[in-house]
C-alpha cells in the first residue's frame, strides 16, 4: 500500500474508496469486504470468478486501492485478519439487530464508536492534518459549513474555535452557507464537513468559498468524494454506518475525533492566548454554575448573613 496507509486496515482504504471504484471493481471490493479472511487464502482466479469479472480488473483494484498487485493484497488482508482475532473478544459485529438486547446493544455501539476512532486515527493523514491547522490559526475568519448530523460537527468546531478567540462562524442554512462563502476572502478558511462527501449543499458552500480565494477543507469519510474536487485539503475519518446507526453516531464520532485534533493544534500555535483566553471564558461563566460538594449534593447558597 502507500506509505500513507501501510499501517492502515486496507479494509479501511477500501471502503473509504468504494463510490469511486468503476463497477466491476465494487463487485471485487463487495468480495474483499464480506470475507476478508477467505480472500486472502484465494487465487487470484478464485477471486475473480467470485467477483464475476477478470483477474485484469481485480489487479486494476488493487491498484486502484493503493496496492502493487494481488500477493500484497493478501499480506495486506492476512495481517489484517491478524489483528482482528487478536481481540475477536471485543467484536460484536457491526449491525444491530431488532431483537438484540440493551446489553448487546450497548455492546455493539460502543465497539463501533471505538473503532471508528481507532481507524480514523490509523489513516488521517499527519501531514495534510498540519496543513489545515496551519491554515486555520492564520486565518482572519474561519467558515465551517454542514447539514443534519454535520451541522453539530460544525457547531462543535466553532465553539472550540471561538472560545480561543479565533474568528469562526458555523452555518447549516443553504442560503446563508452560501452568502458567507461569497464573501470570504485570501487568507480565510472555509471547512466543509459531510460523512458522504455527496450533500449538494456543503458542497455547493464549498465551491463558492474557493471561488473566492479561501483556503478551502473538507472533512468527509470518502477521499474520491465530490466535496473532494472543490477542497484544496482533505482530511478523512473512516467510519461505518449500518442499521440504526445511519449517519448519526458512528460518523460523528470519527469526525469529532477530527476536529478535537484540529483544535488541540491551533491551539498549540498560540498558546499564551489560548491559555489566557480559556481562562477568561472559564472566569465568564462560573457564577452560572452551580457549586456542588463532594457527594454530588448542592451546596447552600452564600446569603451574605
Amino acid at each position: 500500500m502507500t506509505a500513507e496507509h501501510s499501517e492502515s486496515s486496507p479494509l479501511v482504504r477500501i471502503r473509504s474508496l468504494l463510490p469511486g471504484l468503476a463497477r466491476a471493481e465494487q463487485r471485487v471490493a463487495k468480495v474483499v469486504l464480506e470475507s476478508p479472511h477467505t480472500v486472502a487464502r484465494r487465487s487470484i482466479t478464485e477471486v475473480a470468478e467470485a467477483a464475476g469479472t477478470s483477474e485484469t480488473t481485480v489487479t486494476r483494484f488493487c491498484k486502484a486501492i493503493g496496492v502493487g498487485g494481488y500477493p500484497e493484497l493478501r499480506i495486506a488482508l492476512a495481517a489484517d485478519t491478524a489483528r482482528s482475532e487478536a481481540h475477536a473478544d471485543r467484536d460484536l459485529g457491526g449491525d444491530i439487530n431488532p431483537d438484540d438486547d440493551l446489553k448487546t446493544v450497548v455492546g455493539k455501539v460502543t465497539f463501533a464508536d471505538s473503532r471508528a476512532v481507532e481507524e480514523t486515527a490509523d489513516q488521517l493523514d499527519i501531514d495534510v492534518l498540519a496543513k489545515v491547522v496551519s491554515a486555520v490559526a492564520n486565518a482572519g475568519r474561519v467558515d465551517v459549513y454542514g447539514v443534519g448530523a454535520s451541522a453539530f460537527v460544525a457547531l462543535d468546531l466553532q465553539q472550540k474555535l471561538h472560545r480561543i478567540g479565533r474568528v469562526s462562524f458555523a452555518w447549516n442554512d443553504t442560503h446563508i452557507m452560501l452568502t458567507s462563502a461569497a464573501v470570504l476572502k485570501p487568507g480565510d478558511v472555509a471547512v466543509a464537513i459531510s460523512h458522504t462527501g455527496a450533500t449538494a449543499d456543503t458542497v455547493e458552500a464549498l465551491r463558492v468559498a474557493r471561488e473566492h480565494g479561501a483556503t478551502t477543507v473538507a472533512l468527509t469519510n470518502y477521499p474520491t468524494s465530490p466535496i473532494a474536487e472543490v477542497a484544496d485539503l482533505v482530511l478523512t475519518t473512516a467510519a461505518r454506518e449500518t442499521t440504526f446507526r445511519s449517519g448519526a453516531t458512528a460518523s460523528r464520532i470519527a469526525q469529532l475525533t477530527v476536529v478535537d485534533c484540529l483544535f488541540i493544534g491551533v491551539a498549540q500555535r498560540h498558546l499564551d492566548e489560548t491559555i489566557k483566553a480559556l481562562d477568561s471564558t472559564r472566569d465568564a461563566v462560573g457564577p452560572h454554575r452551580l457549586e456542588t460538594r463532594h457527594d454530588g449534593r448542592r451546596k447552600p447558597r452564600d446569603t451574605g448573613k
